[in-house]
């Protein structure tokens, strides 16, 4: 089974969570093809049957990213716009990534008890998921359990040595738990 893992972050190198959870996937799942949005088309400038080549190559496709405002990182949002078309994802001849499997494997900054209902977000994750679940939907793909960890956020110069270890901890076990699901 092929894996490929798209990642966007518009500022990788500052985000412990992300890049801990990208390096420990490269030990776990060598085989796996990685693709960083951010280094690729920093420019906005997507290469769109280049990106439709590589889906229709793979038989899992990982989205790794921030949630942020609820959703993808710009980039990722283009992406998706971009290359999952009318005619290529969807619609009479849309076919090509049928039967694929789509797992969404994000991190909040927001800790996992502010997403609650009676909370500062007022919904749950899962309710947030629905715009994704409809991607993998609309293209016949195969929705697979999301992957995410709460509470991933650390702030330069502010955040402590004990709380970037934290995190680290848990981008570590994000990690784990996305690379069991993925040799399921």
């Amino acid at each position: 089974m092929s894996i490929l893992i798209i990642s966007s972050h518009p500022n990788l190198t500052q985000s412990v969570a992300n890049q801990t959870i990208l390096n420990q996937l490269k030990k776990l799942l060598p085989t796996a093809e990685f693709v960083h949005l951010d280094s690729q088309y920093p420019d906005f400038r997507i290469d769109v049957a280049a990106e439709q080549n590589r889906l229709m190559q793979t038989d899992t496709i990982v989205l790794q990213f921030p949630f942020y405002w609820y959703s993808y990182p710009a980039l990722l949002k283009k992406w998706v716009d971009e290359v999952f078309v009318y005619g290529f994802a969807h619609g009479s001849t849309g076919d090509k990534v049928k039967g694929k499997k789509l797992v969404m494997s994000f991190t909040t900054g927001a800790a996992a008890e502010l997403y609650q209902p009676e909370a500062a977000m007022h919904h749950t994750v899962e309710q947030f998921l629905p715009a994704f679940q409809q991607l993998a939907f609309l293209c016949q793909m195969e929705w697979q359990p999301p992957v995410y960890s709460n509470g991933m956020t650390t702030i330069p110069n502010v955040s402590t040595p004990e709380q970037i270890v934290e995190v680290q901890a848990k981008g570590v076990a994000h990690a784990e738990r996305l690379a069991a699901q993925l040799q399921k």
